[in-house]
């Protein structure tokens, strides 16, 4: 069987957060995944896992199931139950139990890797984890491309949006300046001050701090749907 090409450039956009209480292999896993993913959050229990949770994005979690005093498994069932915290997991084992993996079946794991950890095999298993989450991105800034262009149209102002949208970061924060976009699109600043104008006042764009913005789909949303039903009632 040919085996599927993956494009693991794609890894660099998420956070992971590592856990394993061998420190060996927490230090030699954590060095080689460094060079592939965003960032690296590597931890060896549970209790600093919760932490990094808390205080961080992380889109993966990678998670040993026998943990010094702690176990994989109880602790994903814990951060569901009393956090409702809901990150694709990917869990690691030494042993082949028919009872994990029966547990990893019922928490709807991704994957469940036996040791020792093939890297091929794990990188290919965050990417098929991460691989929903970028074609939803991607489906998302096409649908909010579609959805801003309905409300503001012209050429120019189709090639700025297109250019937000596609320069969102994960919060839906814009941050460029007049001058970063006009090196990059043939438009005047009247014009570009004018079209931004009319994102604000349209509550599209929500202005920050310096020349960040935050790009307010809900209001989008309003504006395509809430506004037309309003008319008709």
């Amino acid at each position: 069987m040919q085996q599927k090409n993956r494009d693991l450039d794609i890894l660099k956009e998420f956070n992971i957060l590592y856990i394993e209480d061998d420190l060996n292999l927490l230090k030699n896993g954590t060095e080689i995944l460094q060079d592939f993913v965003k960032n690296i959050y590597p931890v060896s229990n549970t209790k600093d896992a919760l932490d990094i949770l808390q205080k961080n994005k992380v889109d993966v979690i990678i998670s040993d199931i026998l943990l010094e005093n702690d176990n994989g498994i109880e602790f994903i069932k814990k951060i569901r139950k009393e956090h409702s915290i809901y990150t694709p997991v990917i869990l690691t084992t030494a042993y082949t139990d028919t009872n994990y993996l029966l547990e990893s079946i019922k928490l709807k794991i991704e994957n469940y890797i036996v040791k020792p950890i093939n890297i091929k095999e794990l990188l290919h298993t965050i990417h098929d984890t991460v691989l929903p989450m970028m074609q939803k991105r991607e489906i998302k800034r096409s649908y909010n491309i579609i959805k801003t262009i309905s409300v503001i149209c012209d050429s120019k102002q189709i090639e700025v949006i297109r250019f937000i949208v596609n320069h969102l970061d994960k919060e839906n924060i814009f941050d460029f300046s007049y001058s970063d976009i006009m090196q990059k699109i043939d438009i005047s600043k009247p014009t570009l001050v004018k079209i931004f104008k009319a994102l604000l006042d349209k509550g599209i764009l929500v202005k920050l701090q310096r020349s960040r913005y935050l790009f307010d789909e809900n209001r989008l949303d309003y504006l395509n749907f809430g506004e037309n039903h309003d008319k008709s009632l």
